[in-house]
């Protein structure tokens, strides 16, 4: 063998050792979770930062269903209050529309000896004068 065939041959097999070196070192991500390498503390400190972002987002999307639930049960206790208030209110409004009827206000007002009118009412306008 010639020298160059050596050296050929010698760099060939430092690349192979190499490539294999790189491949054992950085295997794809779904071998390293079903081997458990995942869990190494050299992994977990490499990662920390998006291991603390992921859990940002868990709590995020947590406390955003939580919300989601108050304004749903706001929105309930809201609406059965403005019920409520609408009941409430036709109630008063046919309350006073009962007491304040024609003939029972007539009634009342005969003990302060008013009556109803029996003449129309009539308007009486003045027309100004311009001085111009």
């Amino acid at each position: 063998m010639s020298n160059k065939e050596k050296e050929t041959y010698k760099s060939n097999a430092e690349k192979a050792t190499s490539s294999k070196k790189n491949s054992e070192k950085k295997p794809n991500p779904l071998t390293q979770i079903l081997n458990g390498e995942f869990l190494t503390k050299e992994f977990v400190l490499n990662n920390l930062t998006f291991i603390f972002f992921l859990i940002f987002l868990m709590i995020m999307i947590v406390a955003k269903g939580y919300y989601g639930k108050q304004l749903n049960n706001d929105i309930i206790a809201t609406q059965r209050e403005l019920d409520q208030n609408t009941a409430e209110y036709i109630d008063a409004k046919s309350k006073l529309e009962k007491i304040t009827r024609r003939y029972k206000l007539e009634k009342k007002l005969e003990k302060r000896e008013l009556h109803e009118s029996q003449n129309a009412t009539k308007v009486i306008v003045v027309k100004k004068k311009n001085n111009e």
